[in-house]
């Protein structure tokens, strides 16, 4: 018989109504960058050292998100992309009668500014640039002779071009401005690379999926997610972001279409970020974000039981993250969340955000809504799986069964009770069934692993009333 630990997860026993962490997460996304291994990411890097090991990508930015609020390493997937980012149309504000365009490659979604800082013509007049929109500007630089000025680590090229008039053709204060999209990659890529982590070596607990996803993608990680489960002995939990709500899109159309993407996804395996909003990040471009690296982090910084979304122990700064987008999305996070998604709020009296829940795409009913609840069966699964494996193909005697099972369930007991001493379990217990064992012939042992789990707080029911003193019955 080939020797195996077989793996089975049942989901339903609370009957539920319709330490830091310790593993590594990895992220996978489109880079300019080529690496035939995963790159090693520390929060100790900064912001620079990162893009010069991933580009100036949004790969990158998710892991400078996700060290900057308490992720303490990482292992960075970068793949080339499979559609380039494009660059929209330069819009002129002012008099200047110059143009300038835009092309190339862009690396990552920008909000160009190019600034005129000196009236003049190429050679003579002066800009600047942000990428940002406006909120921090680069050195000033003369406008080139020959018309071209590569903004570094864009993949976008600047052109200039004089008017062919007497009169000076840029104008000091005029601006242009475009946007880029930054490069994706297709669902196939990124099932390609997250097929990669099959040889991966580290252990890791969260696969961050770096850009817009949707149902198909979901749906596919929810199968990777079972087969790396019960074939590889790798639980992990993907951490995808989803769309946000289009500039010609109804806040109610955009809830009733993540109603339907969410329509047969059950997996607690899939967890879909989908607040965006305005954040300044550790390299201090403000820009407008998906949440996930950030959610990532704050999942670094915490116990495996401990939900992200505790109050006294994870506030996103108001200094950082400017406001929630778009406008009035704040009054569908109630549904948002229902649904199963990850979103932020704040809460009366605060001024900073929170992670509403740290939801994932379960089935109603589920004894695991929540990511703190997975990481928790991912962890135990994950450690009694390798004292199971440690003993495969040991001796047991037929004629005493009972007291043959008690080392392994004492071996294999360990992982629960390093569970309860990192209280991230209230109890717990391996079982190992002795009744109708034919260890002769099966040559298998049927384990049963349980624990009860460490409760959340999510809601207060307070009762206010004036006690009168001297009312009826006082003394």
């Amino acid at each position: 018989m080939f020797g195996e630990v077989n793996i089975e997860v049942q989901d339903g026993n609370l009957g539920r109504n319709s330490s830091t962490g310790s593993f590594v997460q990895v992220k996978i996304g489109a880079s300019t960058s080529t690496s035939t291994v995963p790159v090693l990411v520390k929060n100790t890097m900064k912001p620079a050292e990162i893009k010069e090991k991933l580009g100036c990508t949004p790969l990158a930015d998710a892991c400078i998100d996700a060290t900057e609020n308490g992720l303490k390493k990482l292992y960075a997937i970068p793949v080339k992309a499979d559609v380039d980012g494009t660059i929209g149309e330069v819009t002129k504000t002012g008099e200047s009668k110059g143009t300038v365009t835009a092309s190339g490659k862009p690396n990552n979604a920008y909000d160009v500014v190019v600034k005129i800082t000196a009236t003049g013509k190429v050679n003579k007049g002066s800009f600047a640039y942000s990428i940002d929109g406006g909120n921090n500007f680069s050195d000033e630089y003369t406008i080139p002779l020959g018309g071209t000025f590569e903004l570094p680590g864009t993949g976008i090229t600047l052109t200039f071009a004089d008017s062919g008039e007497e009169e000076e053709p840029f104008m000091e204060e005029d601006a242009f401005s475009f946007s880029s999209t930054a490069p994706t990659l297709s669902n196939s890529s990124v099932l390609k690379a997250v097929e990669s982590l099959i040889s991966f070596n580290s252990e890791f607990e969260i696969v961050h999926i770096v850009g817009t996803s949707g149902k198909t993608l979901w749906a596919a990680l929810a199968e990777q997610a079972k087969e790396f489960l019960e074939i590889y002995k790798k639980p992990c939990i993907f951490l995808c972001e989803g769309r946000s709500c289009g500039s010609e899109e109804s806040r109610d159309e955009y809830l009733a279409a993540m109603k339907t993407e969410r329509k047969g996804i059950n997996s607690y395996f899939v967890s879909v970020v989908l607040s965006y909003g305005v954040y300044t990040r550790k390299d201090l471009r403000t820009q407008t974000i998906n949440f996930a690296g950030i959610v990532s982090g704050l999942l670094g910084q915490a116990k495996e039981s401990l939900s992200i979304g505790c109050v006294k122990e994870f506030p996103i700064s108001c200094s950082k993250l400017q406001k929630l987008l778009p406008e009035g999305i704040e009054e569908y996070a109630k549904e948002l969340d229902a649904l199963g998604y990850i979103t932020l709020r704040q809460y009366t009296g605060k001024e900073d955000y929170y992670v509403t829940n740290a939801n994932v795409l379960a089935a109603d009913g589920s004894d695991f809504p929540y990511i703190e609840n997975v990481r928790v069966l991912n962890r135990i699964v994950r450690e009694v799986s390798k004292k199971a494996t440690d003993n495969i193909q040991a001796e047991i005697d037929p004629d005493n069964i009972e007291a043959s099972i008690k080392p392994f369930e004492a071996d294999l007991g360990i992982a629960i009770d390093n569970c309860i001493k990192d209280k991230i379990i209230s109890s717990g217990s391996v079982t190992i069934e002795t009744e109708n064992v034919n260890i002769l012939v099966d040559e298998t042992l049927n384990v049963s692993v349980e624990w009860v789990p460490m409760g959340t707080v999510r809601k207060f029911n307070l009762t206010f009333a004036v006690n009168n003193p001297y009312g009826a019955g006082a003394e």
